[in-house]
Order: C-alpha cells, then sequence, then structure tokens
C-alpha cells in the first residue's frame, strides 16, 4: 500500500520560510515524478512544483518562482519544499503527490496517482 506522508508545515511570518518534506513507502519512486500542490480555502488545488525521478528536472508555477526549491532526497522516495520570503497568499494546505510516469512536465493534478493527506502552511501579514 502507497503512502505518502508530508511534514514541516506550521505558522511563519511574511518572510520568513519553511521547509516541507514528504516520504513515500510502498513502492519505489527512484524512476516517478513527485509534486506539491496547493489548496487554500474556497480555491481549487493548484500545481506548486514538480521534480523529476533522477531530479534533473524540476518546474515551478510562476506565483512561486525564485521562491520555492523542490529536491528529492537521496533515497528518492522523499521529496522536499524549500518555501523562502513566504507570503500570506502562499497560506494552503500543501499537498505532496507522485506519479506512475517520469515526466515532471505533468502539472495537472489528474496526472498524480497518489496523494499525502496535506500538511497546514499559515503565513501571517
Amino acid at each position: 500500500q502507497v503512502q505518502l506522508v508530508e511534514s514541516g508545515g506550521g505558522l511563519v511570518q511574511a518572510g520568513g520560510s519553511l521547509r516541507l518534506s514528504c516520504a513515500a513507502s510502498g513502492r519505489t519512486f527512484s524512476n516517478s515524478a513527485m509534486g506539491w500542490f496547493r489548496q487554500a480555502p474556497g480555491k481549487e488545488r493548484e500545481f506548486v512544483a514538480s521534480i523529476s525521478g533522477s531530479g534533473a528536472y524540476t518546474y515551478y508555477a510562476d506565483s512561486v518562482k525564485g521562491r520555492f526549491i523542490i529536491s528529492r532526497g537521496s533515497a528518492k522516495n522523499t521529496v522536499n519544499l524549500q518555501m523562502n520570503s513566504l507570503k500570506p497568499e502562499d497560506t494552503a494546505v500543501y499537498y505532496c503527490a507522485a506519479r506512475n510516469g517520469n515526466s515532471a512536465s505533468a502539472l495537472a493534478a489528474m496526472a498524480y496517482d497518489y496523494w499525502g493527506q496535506g500538511t497546514q502552511v499559515t503565513v501571517a501579514s
């Protein structure tokens, strides 16, 4: 049974930083793309960042480009999201996701097959 477990969310002041981590279990994801999505109250789930199985390719939403960095752990079954210069509009539940394919250029939520339970990120102004 595949499980994705996020950690690292919390409350931070605007301009601060947080690091989210996601650990996958139940199968190996070394050849699978992983990503982060977020959903704010009353809004649809949106793409944040993705990374290929090797870690060589990354994609970012325009709203986080230059502030967030996605990376994979050495075991390749973990994915991290370093979030810097946080803004109040970054407040959302952040979800880790993984897909059976290796392409990280698939940015739609429906392209992902496995999801974590989400972790709350709140940025105070």
